[in-house]
């Protein structure tokens, strides 16, 4: 039992440390070096490792230093006690989320199953929005403890768009829950692995393309980046963290690329198949023409987290693409669009899943 436990345990740290941590820094790098592609600049190219610039790299461990060094200047007037407490809410309750999230098929270690997946909740999506929702007191703290009227404003423009966007997010996922009829994260996965027509997988983009749209316009929408960084405001002074320093400011940094992560992650989970790999069974390959490819249990496991990986890594791209590509709404725009547009389609989308379900008893 104690031997199952410590490799429970690190494959837990693996997860959370490993891969979230060090793609959330890596993003930090990416953002420099992509827009610099896209801009015909060179990008970051300053800070030395050992004498190599490493195409930038080094220049992570820099930021990190910086935030640590930096003085950690609080305001006169302010609330000392929730100001401190803002960034933490912000950073560990997004971090949090991703204890739901299956990045791996099933392991099998000696008789023994170990899940993938941080905490096994057959209530997953409830505790996703759960650690989104309260992750957003962290925001409108910040903007109310500053004592500052543009971080007061930062605040309010933050909560208004979180809150309006997350009810569109979560009305798209609706549809999700009535196709594969659970709440539970690896059961969708599971589900996604079944075939339409004998070849076509049972991925949520396939079955669910307007929530998929929604979803993903929804979930750049939390993450509060271009096109809908109204309350952060780059090229202006506004901003909720605006009168935070060193650390407090590099846990908001952090945030936001987490959020960009968890995006990533969770349109890898529910519209791309997760760890799914197409005509990938436990046994092996299984081909809708015939051919079969029998493969060792621990190989069908490490092609399942590849695969998570990888689509995780390809939407991160895509956020930073959007990011860099497109203007940002002006305040009136980012609301028409989520009230207006997104809610009544995704409410739409939900009553023409439920006339197809009834209609024929099943989506696939």
């Amino acid at each position: 039992m104690l031997e199952f436990l410590t490799v429970k345990i690190i494959l837990i740290v693996c997860f959370a440390l490993f891969f979230v941590m060090s793609l959330t820094a890596l993003l930090t790098w990416v953002e420099r070096k992509q827009s610099a592609v896209m801009q015909d600049r060179i990008g970051a190219n300053r800070a030395r490792l050992f004498g190599q610039k490493l195409l930038g790299l080094p220049h992570i461990i820099c930021d990190a230093t910086k935030m640590f060094l930096k003085e950690d200047y609080t305001p006169h007037g302010v609330d000392r006690f929730l100001h401190t407490l803002a960034p933490f809410l912000s950073f560990t309750f997004v971090l949090a989320a991703f204890a739901a999230i299956p990045f791996g098929p099933d392991l099998h270690i000696a008789g023994r199953v170990i899940s993938l997946q941080i905490a096994n909740i057959n209530v997953g999506l409830v505790y996703l929005f759960a650690m989104l929702s309260v992750a957003v007191y962290g925001i409108v703290l910040a903007g109310l403890s500053s004592n500052s009227n543009y971080g007061f404003l930062g605040g309010i423009r933050a909560s208004s768009q979180v809150i309006s966007y997350e009810i569109s997010l979560g009305a798209s996922l609706v549809s999700m829950i009535m196709v594969y009829g659970s709440l539970h994260l690896n059961q969708m996965v599971v589900a996604q692995g079944e075939l339409i027509g004998g070849w076509l997988p049972a991925w949520g983009v396939v079955l669910q393309p307007v929530a998929f749209i929604i979803f993903l316009t929804a979930i750049i929408a939390e993450s509060k980046r271009i096109p809908f960084d109204v309350p952060e405001g780059e090229s202006e002074i506004v901003g909720y963290y605006v009168e935070f320093s060193a650390m407090k400011f590099g846990m908001f940094f952090l945030a936001d690329f987490l959020e960009v992560v968890l995006g990533a992650v969770l349109v890898t989970t529910l519209f791309f198949g997760g760890w799914q790999v197409p005509y990938l069974s436990p046994e092996g390959f299984y081909f809708p023409w015939g051919a079969e490819w029998l493969l060792p249990h621990f190989a069908v496991v490490v092609l399942g987290i590849l695969s998570f990986i990888v689509k995780t890594a390809f939407f991160c791209w895509l956020f930073m693409i959007i990011r860099w590509t497109l203007p940002r709404f002006r305040y009136d725009q980012l609301m028409h669009l989520g009230w207006k547009i997104m809610l009544p389609l995704a409410l739409v989308n939900i009553v023409i899943t439920a006339f197809l379900i009834l209609l024929k008893g099943h989506i696939f």
